[in-house]
């Protein structure tokens, strides 16, 4: 197998924007799949490599939610082949850890060295300009091919559409799972969920798919309010036109909190609001959005020990390898949407454009075509 020359997004340094570079992506090694990447979306995780907020070593080929088929695969792998239509996984599933044998935790122990920026054995497999590229969370999809570990990646059905079923790779799933399999929402319900972008109006569709009654949409946005209605929310509501707290407003509303409530911005203060929301004795509040680097929250205990939950979870609890083509199956069984959350689509060149988009509010997810 030989190098790959191709056009990848390299992000040299924070706070700058991406630069289309020529760059070579070596073979896959033993147990490592090589992929032709088709599709890939921008979410707000890549956007907080970017700024800094979550550091991550540089240069870097990032990108986490994306769809190909697979070019080659090295020695000893079984679970796909060349010509496979396969999503990359930023949580792996190796199978044999105590996290990946435990009925309900997901995330893998191998996912502990993706902060470090490499493969497995501690290399990358992109260079350019003679220097060595660091990879984004065992996925990088922001190159026209990749390599990943063959646990951080899963078989699809071929006949499934990479512009569309890219989003299952992150965003889709990290919302919908939090309602479905963390919070375990409950037909007849209440609900409430902050922040509307793209995984919280999957958190919308999760809820409604579960049956619940009531989901009461919350953003300073009110331009997103329309699209939460469409996908499932009963109320939507504007912290910015209330003179008391948001969780007052909605602890009126509900009889004293709402049954299931979920914060998906990734702010301190908003995190607050959404436990405060939860009713004190009933009340499950999931955290989903990724909080600030190495920043702390102060908690009364008496506001979890009259009985309310407070949780969180990875990639909304699934298990990657073995949930992503049974989420892709529903898709396909039409289940669920995911065309309503995908509201650009542009060439991967205009990558650029699509991290404006994100930051101005104006897209939910942008799809980006090789």
């Amino acid at each position: 197998m030989a190098v790959i020359k191709c056009k990848a997004a390299v992000l040299w340094e924070t706070h700058k924007p991406f630069s289309i570079e020529d760059i070579e992506v070596a073979p896959p090694k033993a147990h490592e799949v090589r992929i032709k990447m088709v599709a890939t979306s921008v979410c707000r995780s890549d956007d907080h490599a970017v700024t800094g907020r979550h550091p991550m070593p540089l240069p870097a080929v990032l990108g986490h939610e994306g769809a190909g088929i697979v070019e080659s695969i090295g020695e000893g792998v079984t679970s796909v082949k060349p010509g496979d239509k396969v999503i990359p996984l930023f949580t792996p599933q190796c199978g044999n850890c105590r996290i990946c044998k435990h009925p309900e935790g997901n995330l893998c122990v191998k996912s502990k060295g993706q902060s470090q920026g490499t493969m497995l054995d501690g290399t990358s497999r992109f260079t350019c300009k003679g220097k060595s590229v660091y990879n984004f969370i065992s996925t990088s999809t922001f190159s026209e091919y990749t390599v990943v570990d063959e646990m951080s990646v899963a078989k699809i059905d071929g006949a499934s559409p990479l512009d569309k079923v890219c989003l299952i790779g992150c965003g889709f799933s990290t919302g919908y799972g939090s309602a479905v399999k963390v919070a375990k929402v409950t037909p007849g319900s209440t609900c409430a969920v902050f922040g509307l972008g793209g995984v919280g109006l999957s958190v919308i569709i999760g809820c409604k798919t579960a049956g619940a009654a009531r989901i009461i949409a919350v953003d300073i946005n009110k331009d997103k309010f329309a699209k939460a209605k469409e996908l499932g929310a009963t109320e939507c509501i504007n912290p910015l036109d209330y003179s008391k707290p948001i969780h007052e407003v909605i602890q009126e509303m509900t009889d004293g909190g709402v049954d299931f409530s979920f914060e998906v911005i990734g702010r301190l203060d908003t995190m607050m609001s959404s436990l405060l929301s939860s009713h004190a004795s009933c009340g499950v509040s999931v955290m989903v959005g990724v909080p600030p680097h190495s920043q702390s929250l102060s908690v009364n205990p008496l506001l979890l020990l009259l009985g309310r939950t407070w949780k969180g979870a990875i990639f909304g609890g699934f298990k990657s390898k073995d949930s992503v083509p049974k989420l892709v199956d529903d898709f396909m069984a039409k289940k669920f949407p995911l065309e309503p959350l995908i509201t650009h689509v542009l060439p991967f060149e205009k990558i650029n454009e699509a991290f404006e988009l994100l930051r101005s509010g104006k897209s939910i997810r942008t799809v980006l075509m090789f």
